[in-house]
């Protein structure tokens, strides 16, 4: 996943205007005061990964995309990272090497098999 060359609060500006969406309506959609949305669209705001969840599916954005964007790995990855440390050693060693999105990509494809191949078999 590319990262745009915008900001969080432009994507999510752009995004909600295309809507057509007011400031107002979209605040009421993601529960958070419409002065804390216009803070987020004028990155003076991170918001939470509960509130980036609630505008990525409003706005039909991509969630991940958002998280990545507002530099937020997301609760369930903090935890892993936290009981599993070598979770945590690998994501710093691939930060470090600073490897392109194509080794990204092919490292991301790599965990989706592992994951697939780990899912628990359906019995039939």
């Amino acid at each position: 996943m590319k990262l745009p060359r915008k900001t969080l609060g432009e994507l999510v500006h752009e995004a909600r205007v295309a809507k057509e969406l007011s400031l107002r309506a979209l605040a009421g959609q993601v529960q958070c005061a419409p002065s804390y949305l216009n803070d987020i669209e004028y990155n003076r705001r991170v918001p939470s990964e509960e509130v980036l969840r609630r505008i990525a599916s409003e706005l039909d954005l991509d969630v991940d995309l958002l998280l990545a964007m507002a530099g937020r790995v997301g609760a369930g990855a903090e935890e892993f990272m936290k009981s599993n440390p070598t979770a945590g050693v690998l994501f710093r060693r691939v930060s470090e090497a600073g490897l392109k999105e194509s080794d990204l990509k092919k490292l991301l494809e790599s965990a989706e098999q592992m994951a697939r191949n780990q899912a628990p078999k359906e019995s039939k």
